[in-house]
């Protein structure tokens, strides 16, 4: 490793990038076993909620699920805008100081 690349490795901008992908990525992953647990939790221990009729034919556990998926892909959709528009440019710009 050349004395440029050890510089870079050592700024506080790297570790700052590297802080904030580790933050966004934790705080995503624990809203989505949120989402997930959440409702396996509802299922195991209170069916009775899921049964609650919406309208004629539907009830929340069948709302419920669909939306499960839903917020997973907006968490992902969320995590590829914040990539996009904040880490790569950010790494980019790290990249050229080499």
């Amino acid at each position: 490793m050349d004395k440029k690349q050890k510089e870079v490795l050592e700024s506080e901008r790297f570790k700052s990038l590297v802080r904030r992908k580790w933050i966004v990525s934790y705080v995503l992953l624990a809203l989505l076993f949120l989402v997930y647990y959440g409702y396996i939790f509802i299922i195991a221990g209170n069916k009775a909620a899921l049964a609650v009729k919406i309208g004629e034919y539907t009830n929340v556990g069948l709302i419920l699920g669909p939306l499960v998926i839903i917020i997973s892909w907006g968490l992902t959709a969320f995590y590829v805008w914040w990539a996009n528009n904040t880490y790569d440019k950010e790494v980019e710009e790290l990249k050229k100081m080499l």
